[in-house]
This record gives C-alpha cells, structure tokens and sequence, in this order.
C-alpha cells in the first residue's frame, strides 16, 4: 500500500515541536511495533532512522528498496566508520543478489563504487565475491586502487619531509636564540619611565621586589626595539590586563623575588671575606700537611736501607 501520508505524518511530528519540547508527539517504539504488524515496511525504516538505528534501518530497507537502503546509508554524515559500515551491507547485498553473467555483475559491483564517492575501494568488496572469480575481470579497478595508494604514500613522503626540514628549522632557530643579542643605545630610554635603560645601581628602587646582581637595573628589549626596566614593564601589563592575568603576574614576580633572594644569601658568604688575608688562611696552619686518609699512601713513599747477607753487624764499644 502507499505510505505516503504515514511518511508525512511521521516526519510532520518529528522535531517539530516547541523549543525545549519533546522529540516525538508519540510513542516511537509503539509506533515501530504497530508498523511492523502492518507491514509498513517503509515506515518502519524512516522509525529506525529516527531514533538513530541506522544499521537496523540499512538492514530492513535492503528487503524493501536499495535505493531506499542508500539513502538511508548517505544519512549518516558525522560517523564516516558507521557510514562505510553501512555501505558494506548494501554492497554485499547487491553482489549476493546479481543472478546475471559474472562479468555483468562485476561491471554492476565497479559501478556501485562509484555511487559510494570514494567511500570504498575495490579491496572492500573483494571478499564478497566468490573464489572462483578471475581477477583479470578487477585489474582496471585494482591497477586504480593501487595508483591511489602510490599517490597517498607520495604525500606521506612529502608531508614526512616537510615535517623533517620544519623539525631542523625548528632546531636551528633554537640553537640561534641561545645566541641572539640587542646592541642598546647608552641613551635609550624606558618606553614607560623615560629614564635611561642602562641605569646605575642607584635606581633600582624602581622595582621594588626586583634587585640585580650586576650593577644595572634588570630591564626587557623586545625584537621591535622597544625596552622597558622590568618593573616599568610589569606595572604597565598589570594594569592593561585583567584581574587575573594581574594576580598571576604578581604572583611569578614574588616568586622571582624569594629565588632573587636566595642567590643572593647563597653568594654572600663566598664574598664576605678575601680569602687570601682573612682568618680561612690563617686556620689553615693548624691542619697537618697530610691528612690522616692519606697516611697509607705516604709509608709507600718509605725509604728503607736494605742489608744484604755478606755484610754483618760489629758490635761497637766504646772504652773510656
């Protein structure tokens, strides 16, 4: 019988309600049920599709209509493993179904490839033949299929090579930032203070929290050219960002502050005193010149008299 009003009326009700409302305006599994009892086949089929049963769909529509089964396969386009699923089993329904001569069918398989664009190839479908076919009668089908795969291997060569010399590039330009350099003007001046970035020592108050080791204040220069002292530059970016990326920037130079602060107790005991003229010199004239571990190795430096046999020892006395 003709379904028509019954696909009008199911597609009508589906996803067509209010928003936020219901899918369906029944009971699809009842309604799946009571077509089947009707032999509404193909209202059947478009039920399987509707609650995202494709390869039930696929399976029933093959007994109904193939041209049915396809398009029901095409329906599937986020899942491309489902969609060649699906295009299988139309496929090994159509070759199981051809009764004609062999090399009809196998002209009718190559022709359904085509319908698939590209979704499967020849191999895909070899199974579903029978043993005995010649495959003389595929080598068009398989010469182009192996052509295919020459090409798609080529690109891998290609993007493998594109992918070694960016891979280089990438060393290279790595090993060239441990080099690079920023010749600065002894007039340049802060993009922020205006002071002059090669500050002496007395200006390090600019940065409270930043202190540097060497005799000049810390300070930034960018590939542009521009430079800033360093607490110029964290106290600009903080107040153009967020409240966030501020909290966090604050953060890190806190941190930066307590390492600061620690290199700087680390270093201070070797510079407090010259070791040449302070008291470590003089503490050293209480050690031994060789130490007790060294003790073994010093009697192996013994030199000892050897008597021989042809010699004897005289006792000596002395008369007064």
């Amino acid at each position: 019988e003709d379904e028509t009003q019954l696909l009008q009326f199911l597609d009508s009700k589906f996803g067509k309600g209010q928003t936020n409302g219901p899918d369906f305006f029944y009971d699809p599994k009842y309604a799946l049920r009571l077509c089947l009892k009707e032999k509404r086949m193909r209202a059947c089929v478009r039920i399987y599709s509707m609650m995202s049963m494709h390869e039930e769909a696929v399976a029933l529509a093959l007994q109904v209509d193939p041209e049915l089964a396809k398009a029901e396969a095409d329906k599937v386009e986020d899942d491309e493993d489902l969609r060649k699923k699906l295009w299988l089993m139309i496929a090994k329904h159509v070759i199981e179904q051809e009764k004609g001569v062999k090399r009809e069918n196998i002209r009718k398989a190559i022709a359904f490839l085509a319908e698939t664009g590209d979704l499967l190839k020849i191999e895909d479908i070899l199974p579903f033949f029978p043993d005995f076919v010649l495959i003389d009668d595929f080598k068009e089908e398989i010469c182009k299929s192996l052509k295919d795969y020459n090409n798609q291997i080529e690109i891998l060569k290609q993007e493998m090579n594109d992918a070694t010399r960016g891979a280089d590039n990438i060393r290279s330009d790595i090993s060239a930032l441990a080099q690079r350099y920023a010749v600065i003007d002894r007039e340049e001046e802060c993009g922020v203070c205006k002071r002059k970035i090669l500050t002496a020592g007395a200006l390090q108050q600019i940065g409270r929290g930043y202190t540097s080791m060497a005799s000049m204040v810390p300070f930034y220069i960018f590939p542009c050219g521009h430079a800033f002292h360093a607490q110029c530059l964290i106290a600009h970016v903080t107040r153009c960002t967020s409240q966030s990326q501020a909290e966090y920037i604050l953060n890190l130079q806190k941190q930066l502050s307590l390492l600061v602060s620690k290199a700087q107790k680390g270093t201070g005991g070797s510079g407090h005193d010259d070791p040449v003229t302070s008291t470590t010199s003089i503490d050293k004239i209480s050690l031994p010149f060789i130490a007790p571990e060294e003790a073994e190795q010093m009697t192996s430096w013994e030199i000892r008299p050897q008597v021989s046999s042809a010699q004897k020892i005289l006792p000596m006395t002395m008369s007064i």
